[in-house]
């Protein structure tokens, strides 16, 4: 690809895609109305306090994961100088975001049952 075209792809590239976000979610706004369900209802229960403890857990779980893997990639593991090992990076951290999602899950179910 040319290098001249990429400054003007990008931005239209990102017009198009945020025109066609808008236009779908005003269709779907539409088509709401149209089956008498109040459109402002779905808005207001995506804002639940679960997903910004799934999004905090999920975070802090990929923080802690790049923390150990920084840690066992310069402390523990003997290789080579400047060596990398980056598959421990990518390991760790979908093994630190998934244990976020699970941690969420448990604290999510416990607060629809009342219950563990």
């Amino acid at each position: 690809m040319d290098p001249v075209m990429i400054p003007i792809l990008v931005p239209l590239g990102i017009f198009a895609m945020i025109f066609g976000l808008r236009y779908f979610e005003n269709k779907e706004r539409m088509a709401m109305i149209e089956k008498g369900m109040d459109p402002g209802l779905r808005q207001k229960r995506s804002g639940r306090p679960t997903n910004t403890l799934k999004g905090g857990l999920i975070f802090v779980g990929v923080g802690l994961g790049l923390l150990l893997a920084y840690y066992l990639d310069s402390f523990v593991i003997q290789h080579g100088e400047h060596s990398e090992n980056p598959a421990i990076y990518f390991g760790l951290i979908g093994l630190g975001g998934g244990l976020g999602l699970v941690i969420s899950y448990f604290f999510e179910k416990k607060d629809h049952t009342g219950k563990e």
